[in-house]
Order: structure tokens, then sequence, then C-alpha cells
């Protein structure tokens, strides 16, 4: 199948490879099968898109997020979930519960591979947009029938590629179009921006970071109203797994990407 995709879009293979390659292990520490179908599919290469560094954080944010996405559909099981910058995420068949609605939003050309590569389900509104335009909102909106129902925004592996006014942009289309929610962005370190052509995995293509934080009180300031509830980083995981890790997170404890969660 003919992959033609945008520098940022073609980043989302980092993370498709790495769970289907850690899915294939003998003590996987998360099972996708689908995104082994996926890269078998495709006929992709994972070799530049698979380091230990990434390999290792990719797990980490994904475990990271699934309990506490699996937590929060524990207590809210009608919740709305609204993937930005989807990738070829398959999360939804990793935590659906039967009852939650989510959306996946992406540039066209991602969107369009996701059409072709994933199953189909009512519960899965894939919306193909640029999610510093307005139009997907509106389709949210019509799909979500009682307004009351609690809603989450994913951003992962997002805000590195924007930079801080179009991270704000987006907040304040969050912020002016929904009434109340949550959002699960990830973070990086600004050395990450500065070193970012010594990546282990993005180095491999080329896509550019445009921004990085020390705390996520930088993103909480950009935007009236948004507060940050909590910040926790990938290292909190991935020390738990290898000595490298442990490594790592001893000696560059600020460095490694973090999920911070907002609310407004």
């Amino acid at each position: 199948m003919n992959i033609n995709l945008g520098d940022v879009q073609t980043t989302a293979l980092i993370p498709l490879a790495i769970k289907a390659n850690e899915s294939k292990r003998k003590n996987a520490r998360i099972t996708d099968n689908l995104a082994v179908k996926i890269i078998d599919d495709l006929q992709i290469d994972t070799k530049p898109y698979d380091a230990f560094l990434s390999h290792e954080g990719v797990i980490a944010r994904t475990l990271m997020l699934d309990k506490w996405l699996n937590d929060f559909i524990r207590n809210n099981p009608e919740a709305v979930i609204v993937n930005v910058g989807s990738g070829f995420d398959s999360r939804f068949y990793r935590i659906d519960n039967g009852k939650i609605l989510w959306f996946d939003v992406d540039f066209p050309d991602s969107i369009e591979l996701r059409k072709k590569l994933f199953p189909e389900n009512p519960r899965n509104i894939l919306i193909s947009s640029n999610i510093l335009k307005e139009d997907w909102v509106k389709i949210v909106n019509e799909n979500i029938k009682a307004k009351e129902r609690p809603i989450v925004f994913i951003a992962e592996g997002l805000f590195m590629y924007l930079s801080f006014d179009e991270i704000k942009q987006f907040l304040t289309i969050l912020k002016n179009n929904f009434k109340k929610g949550i959002l699960a962005a990830e973070q990086n370190n600004p050395l990450m921006v500065k070193h970012q052509k010594q990546h282990d995995t993005v180095k491999n293509t080329n896509a550019i970071f445009k921004s990085g934080t020390n705390s996520a009180k930088e993103i909480e300031a950009l935007t009236s109203g948004i507060r940050l509830i909590e910040e926790h980083s990938f290292n909190e995981e991935m020390k738990k797994y290898s000595i490298r890790a442990k490594i790592f997170a001893a000696l560059l404890p600020a460095i490694n990407d973090r999920w911070a969660f907002f609310e407004w």
C-alpha cells in the first residue's frame, strides 16, 4: 500500500512500530494486535522508528494514559473522548467499554489511511481536519446527543510540533466551544527542541519540534480559565522495567516527556 504522509504525520509511524514490536515480545507490556497487523499490511521497516529510549517512552506513555483513561471511563461509562492528532493510535479498540463515543481527528492524509486500515465502528468517528481550525468542533458537537456527557481531549505526541502561539490557539478553541472538559497533553522539554537532531527516532523523519516546556504551568499560563491538575514524567513508568531506564531517570530526571492533565 502506498504511504504518502506529511512530515509531522509521518511521526505517527514511530508509536505504531513500537507498539507492534512490543506486542511481539514474549513478556509484552502492552498487546496491540491491530498495530501488528497494520505494520504487516503496510510492509513497514520498523528499524528507523524503534530505538531504545523512544521504545521505552512510547510504552510508558501508553501504559500511563491507558490506565488513566480506563479509570476515567470506569467512573464515566458514557464519556466522550476526542483524540486530536490521532495518527494511527488504536486506543479506542483497547479500552472501549461498548458505550463511549470516540473521535479521531487528524489531517486528511492520515484519516484517509486510517479508513483503509482500521475496522469501522459507529462509536469511533473519524474527522479529517486541521485541529487549529474549528470545523472539527462542529462535527463533535453535532454527534454528542447528551451535552452533559463528560469529555476528554487527548493530545499525544502533538504539542512539541506546535508553537506556543498554535498551542494557545488550540486551547482557545477548546475553551470557546466546550463548556467544560479535561485535556491530557504530552509535554516535552526545551532541551529536546534544541537537540532534536539527536533524537533517536524523530531524526529519521522531516518533522521539527517547535516548542517544549519545563513545567506544564507554562501551558496553563497561555489561556485563562484552563487549570493544570497534575503532571507526571514518563520516568515514573520507564524506571520500572530496566536498569538503563533507571539510570536515565536518575541522571536526566527533567529531560523525559510528561503527561499533563488540564481542566476547565
